[in-house]
């Protein structure tokens, strides 16, 4: 007989901290339960295919568009009117949904606010259910925070729009159990901030507007936007209440791109390009594939053939059908204490935002309320309307520009910075946090799974550096002690002691090194976690 509650059908594995039964109610535990029990068996079909599919990949089937779906990438359709607040998205600020960086994130001046319980938070199941009552409240217009230094902070008259960002169908929530199964994440974020936010949304003329990650076929967004049916059913609210942006962060997602927005056109307001998730999807997709070994990661930039043909395709599918496509992230925080530094990274946030506005993007993303301006300014320059959907490019993307192979150096410098970097994070996000500033630019879960992808591949492969050294397990132990080293030189050893650092090391280091390749560093690393 289980010692931990059940609530709603729901069985909770985690403490029930002050303010949690004020989330974990019986109806909405209810809810939430229903969901898992209507829509959590096609979730594990459609995970089962995402395996099959790699199987295919692995075989020499590259990803293709759709033979079958060819009538939807051809029609005359369009996405459901857009909303009257999310009208003009030029800037939307990203973010984890702590208490004090969601209440300094709506009052950013940018547009939109991205809340984040995805790869900008650590699932600790404290963030996840803290996350959960600050949405409450910034829903209600009632969030408030004094930090412990006596700093008191509140919302001006004028916020951002709140756009929330469930996890994606890959995790589970291991706190919550229906039925002896863990509850699917996604069901489990999305429905608990549907219910109780969004009459509260709707009723101070906004809406329940959602951001749905790591999206690789048409078939999971249909899921998703049967989801949507049942859940407006279930409170009451008009079809078409819910509105939800599309992250086309998948090299398999984009080739279905269409279609995605297709199954969700009477909820979809666009579609984005999450450019760092997209390129480790690309590395991790195609790395069986030898004529894909990818160089260094900081030669991997948005004007690669294969990033460029993505973008291209994007803008033009959502302009089509007239939904925004939104462009991807500025990862620059400002350096307030070197000028020259300071404004060298806003310099590349201004070129960053001025190249997609110049493609064609409707919006762009930021990391950082110090960076708002600088997004604003580029848009505000080359954009003067709130959108840009009548821009659609007379080129159309083929399958080869989707996959075209990008060649270059691996150099030492390059291994060890995914070293660097990768387990930073990872330490980081083993201790709780979900966004992390590391040299100057504010990092999420994308940048361990980039570094560690690139490092299994460099190693299944053999590649070479460019000074002609083999890369092997060996170069790895060599490399990483220097790494370690340097960042304990900049936390200090106490910092350095307290951390996490000896289970990152252990995780990432045998991740980049199996023989076989896990599709989610989170997945491992999650169950580290509290």
């Amino acid at each position: 007989m289980s010692s931990h509650p059940t609530i709603g059908g729901l069985e909770i594995r985690g403490p029930m901290n002050p303010g949690y039964a004020e989330i974990l109610t019986p109806e909405a535990c209810a809810f939430v339960a229903g969901l898992q029990e209507k829509f959590g068996p096609r979730r594990r079909e459609l995970l089962a295919k995402r395996v099959e599919r790699q199987a295919a990949i692995d075989a020499g089937h590259l990803p293709d568009f759709l033979p079958e779906t060819a009538s939807i990438r051809g029609g005359d359709w369009k996405v459901a009117p857009i909303p009257p607040d999310l009208l003009d998205r030029r800037t939307e600020i990203t973010g984890p949904v702590d208490r004090k960086m969601a209440i300094n994130a709506l009052n950013s001046g940018a547009q939109c606010w991205m809340a984040d319980f995805e790869d900008a938070n650590s699932p600790t199941w404290e963030n996840c259910l803290d996350g959960q009552i600050n949405m409450r409240d910034a829903a209600r217009l009632t969030i408030a925070y004094t930090s412990p230094e006596g700093k008191s902070y509140a919302l001006k008259d004028k916020i951002a729009v709140i756009i929330a960002r469930p996890r994606g169908w890959h995790m589970e929530e291991k706190h919550v159990l229906f039925q002896g199964q863990r509850l699917s994440a996604s069901l489990f974020d999305w429905g608990l901030h549907f219910f109780h936010c969004a009459k509260a949304l709707i009723a101070r003329g906004s809406g329940p507007y959602y951001y749905l990650p790591k999206l690789e076929s048409h078939l999971e967004a249909r899921l998703w936007n049967d989801v949507f049916i049942h859940a407006q059913a279930a409170l009451g609210l008009p079809h078409g209440t819910i509105r939800c942006t599309m992250l086309i962060e998948t090299i398999t997602g984009a080739f279905e791109a269409e279609e995605i927005l297709y199954e969700l056109r009477e909820h979809a307001s666009g579609l984005n390009c999450g450019r760092w998730d997209y390129m480790f999807s690309m590395v991790k997709k195609l790395r069986n594939r030898p004529g894909y070994m990818f160089p260094d990661r900081t030669l991997i930039t948005m004007d690669v053939p294969f990033l460029k043909a993505y973008v291209t395709h994007v803008i033009n599918v959502c302009h089509r059908h007239g939904a925004y496509a939104m462009g991807g992230m500025a990862a620059q925080i400002p350096i307030r204490h070197d000028p020259a530094a300071n404004e060298a990274a806003l310099a590349k946030v201004r070129a960053d935002k001025t190249r997609e506005v110049k493609a064609g993007h409707d919006g762009t993303w930021v990391a950082h309320p110090g960076l708002v301006k600088t997004a604003l300014d580029a848009f505000g320059e080359h954009m003067k309307g709130p959108n840009q959907l009548h821009v659609i490019h007379p080129t159309k993307v083929t399958a080869a520009d989707l996959l075209a192979p990008l060649h270059g150096p691996i150099t030492e410098q390059g291994v060890r910075w995914n070293l660097h970097v990768g387990v930073r994070y990872l330490e980081a996000w083993l201790g709780g946090s979900g966004a992390e500033p590391i040299h100057h630019l504010m990092e999420d879960l994308a940048t361990s799974e980039i570094s560690r992808s690139q490092l299994w591949q460099w190693l299944k492969f053999g590649a070479k550096l460019a000074d002609g050294r083999p890369v092997t397990a060996e170069l790895y132990d060599q490399l990483l002690p220097l790494e370690l080293a340097a960042i304990r030189s900049e936390y200090g050893d106490e910092r350095y002691n307290s951390g996490h650092f000896k289970e990152a090391v252990e995780l990432f280091m045998r991740m980049s090194k199996s023989p076989t390749f896990d599709e989610f560093l989170s997945l491992p690393a999650y169950e580290l976690l509290p």
